[in-house]
């Protein structure tokens, strides 16, 4: 055996190994002269660099080539071929164990339909099938290509309705009851660590004080009136005079002149300035308590702490049936011409007033009344009427 042809790095080719040196040894070229004559060649030489050249065998006479590999050359795997099921395994499935060259040798049964197949060899119907069956396209629904992962074991039922609205709502409503709980025990405030149970109550007292000392200075009185004593009701003046008549009339019985109230407003319980939007005054007659006026003071503004005087425009207006009417008659004899009575001297009139308070800063609409008695008549007929 000629072990000058294989390689001195390995020694799984089956040859001996020398004892040379094989990166430093100087080899000798194969076309030189002498290069069958030397005792080692160059392992460069082999049929792995030179392909032109015959195999030589390297195991020795009566084996076949192998070109420098052989099954000696590896570990040995075991088997090659495919081990075949069991017993117990065949009978499981009913058949001859599963052969995975059926497909290949074109000599068992098939198991797969890619390439077509043939009366003699026909695909078995026990063998593994794809687990989508292909259905009809006229039978499928709109597919959404959505990949929605399984849910594992880890998952509940409630979980499912959590994501609803309905779930959501009822969540955030026992957040809500949990809070109020938590709050209520005094275990969290409202704000973080703030306004707990016993920290709002102390601040509601003390904000209750602050409201009820700021209130009572600023809350309005009601104020009180009071008529002029010497002169309850005055002659028009002004505009006033101009816009109503002074009329009395017998057929048909009534009158209607023009007047002014004199009063006095007393705002001495009163810390700020009193604003009425509206005083609303009306005029009964004392003896039969029928209305004979009315009148408006408007948006009118008085000073706090003080007693002030001011007016209030009266319209005196009525109807009778006939001349015969008490009222009618009260309100003639007191108005008609000074030289009409003895002495000069007119008889008064009694009457009531009603007074209507709209103040600002107020909800509920006050009233307040007085009484008069033998006040003089604000007008003064002709001698000629009547």
């Amino acid at each position: 055996m000629d072990s000058d042809r294989k390689s001195t790095v390995s020694s799984f080719y089956g040859g001996r190994k020398g004892s040379m040196d094989a990166l430093n040894n100087d080899f000798p070229s194969p076309s030189g002269q002498n290069y069958q004559t030397q005792a080692r060649g160059r392992d460069d030489a082999s049929s792995f660099f030179n392909p032109d050249r015959a195999s030589r065998n390297l195991d020795g006479a009566g084996r076949a080539s192998t070109a420098g590999y052989n099954r000696g050359s590896f570990f040995f795997a075991g088997r090659e071929e495919p081990l075949k099921g069991g017993r117990d395994e065949e009978e499981e499935a009913g058949g001859g164990a599963w052969d995975i060259y059926a497909d290949f040798n074109n000599t068992g049964p098939r198991y797969s339909t890619a390439f077509g197949s043939s009366p003699s060899t026909p695909v078995q119907t026990d063998a593994y099938q794809p687990l989508v069956q292909k259905e009809d396209a006229g039978s499928i629904g709109p597919v959404e290509m959505v990949t929605v992962p399984a849910m594992g074991p880890e998952w509940q039922r409630d979980e499912l309705r959590n994501m609803t609205k309905a779930g959501k709502r009822e969540k955030n409503s026992e957040s809500r009851r949990q809070a109020w709980k938590e709050w209520n025990r005094g275990h969290r405030g409202i704000c973080g660590r703030w306004f707990t149970k016993k920290m709002l109550a102390v601040f509601l007292f003390v904000l209750c004080c602050c409201i009820g000392i700021v209130l009572a200075f600023t809350i309005p009185r009601v104020p009180a009136f009071a008529f002029n004593t010497d002169t309850p009701l005055a002659n028009a003046t002004g505009a006033w005079k101009d816009a109503i008549p002074t009329i009395f009339s017998r057929a048909p019985a009534n009158f209607s002149f023009p007047g002014i109230a004199e009063l006095q407003v007393d705002t001495s319980s009163n810390f700020l300035p009193l604003t009425f939007n509206n005083l609303e005054a009306t005029i009964f007659d004392y003896d039969t308590g029928v209305q004979i006026g009315t009148g408006s003071l408007g948006h009118r503004t008085f000073p706090a702490k003080a007693l002030t005087s001011f007016q209030i425009p009266l319209n005196f207006t009525y109807s009778a049936v006939n001349t015969s009417d008490p009222t009618w008659t009260a309100w003639y004899q007191a108005c008609r011409n000074a030289i009409d009575d003895v002495g000069g001297v007119r008889p008064g009139v009694s009457f009531q007033i009603s007074l209507a308070m709209d103040i600002a800063g107020l909800v509920t609409k006050p009233t307040t009344s007085a009484e008069v008695s033998n006040a003089a008549c604000p007008v003064e007929l002709p001698e000629n009427a009547g």
